[in-house]
């Protein structure tokens, strides 16, 4: 008996050489490209420069003695003065105006989101006749200047009884903020998978189940990415509270630090206004700071999905 011998192999063929690139090398980048970019971060730089001058130049103010700040305005302070910030939340009376505004602004923050995101995911998830129409008002509401209402809204509040008072501006506040979240809310939350709603409700979930069970905590980049904002903007109003918190024991800080500005006509302390304008400023900061990159993450994620 016979072995069949295999027959020989074929001669492997020789790989094939590769394309000849007939471009530019690639790493480097065209020269346009180069200045484009050069031309862009000297730009970012400048405007760095632009914002934190004036934010070091206020903090260092506001150490200085009232002969100092004018006498030498540009150099670091040669004795450090703590004492301005406990004179700018006594005396001048800061610490009621932060506690007004800290109590205003964080209701408003917590009913504007707890409201605006049920409005976004009715808007987002539900079809029922005249949803675009109730978007596009929201949307429209974003777009109307608040000089034409703060008229109108005067009497409004001091009709119902609640000129001066906290929840008449944190109503004011909320309604001020709502469309704008709703607005941003109803795009994250068209975002999220449905399926997962869908699911909790087949588990025997309610409708208002699945979205705090399931949909309130997948959108939380975008929460807080918006919370931030309506805390910045609220933070810093100054219209709706000086029209509708006339009495002086309920100003908020915007107006506190207006009247200690104005008051500084018929007496110089003018150290004690910078620190209040550093205590006003550290809230926003450190808000800012804390959550600059949940910020970042809500608005990559909205636009990514």
């Amino acid at each position: 008996m016979t072995l069949d011998t295999p027959a020989p192999a074929a001669p492997a063929s020789p790989p094939a050489s590769p394309p000849r690139s007939h471009g530019r090398p690639s790493g480097g980048g065209s020269a346009g490209e180069r200045t484009l970019n050069v031309f862009s971060h000297g730009i970012l730089v400048v405007w760095a420069v632009l914002v934190a001058v004036p934010l070091v130049w206020a903090v260092l103010t506001a150490f200085k003695s009232d002969r100092e700040i004018f006498t030498s305005p540009w150099s670091l302070p040669t004795e450090w003065h703590f004492d301005n910030f406990v004179r700018a939340w006594t005396t001048a009376n800061i610490g009621q105006y932060f506690l007004n505004s800290a109590i205003v602004v964080c209701s408003s923050v917590v009913l504007v989101m707890l409201l605006g995101a049920m409005a976004a995911y009715v808007l987002a998830r539900y079809e029922f006749p005249g949803r675009n129409v109730i978007y596009y008002a929201f949307v429209t509401g974003m777009t109307f200047p608040i000089f034409l209402a703060l008229v109108p809204l005067f009497f409004v509040v001091q009709n119902v009884g609640m000129l001066g008072t906290y929840h008449g501006l944190i109503l004011v506040y909320t309604a001020h903020a709502l469309p704008f979240t709703v607005f941003f809310l109803t795009g994250f939350f068209r975002t999220l998978p449905a399926a997962l709603a869908e699911a909790a409700l087949l588990d025997g979930c309610s409708h208002a189940g699945a979205f705090f069970r399931v949909m309130l905590p997948l959108a939380r980049p975008g929460l807080i990415s918006v919370g931030i904002f309506n805390f910045l903007g609220l933070w810093n109003q100054y219209l709706l509270p000086l029209v509708l918190m006339p009495d002086s024991e309920r100003y908020v800080l915007s107006q506190g630090l207006a009247v200690l500005a104005a008051n500084q006509g018929y007496r110089s302390d003018w150290s004690a206004l910078f620190a209040g304008l550093v205590i006003a400023l550290l809230p926003v900061l450190a808000v800012y700071i804390a959550f600059q990159r949940r910020i970042q993450e809500g608005l990559s994620v909205g636009a990514l999905k």
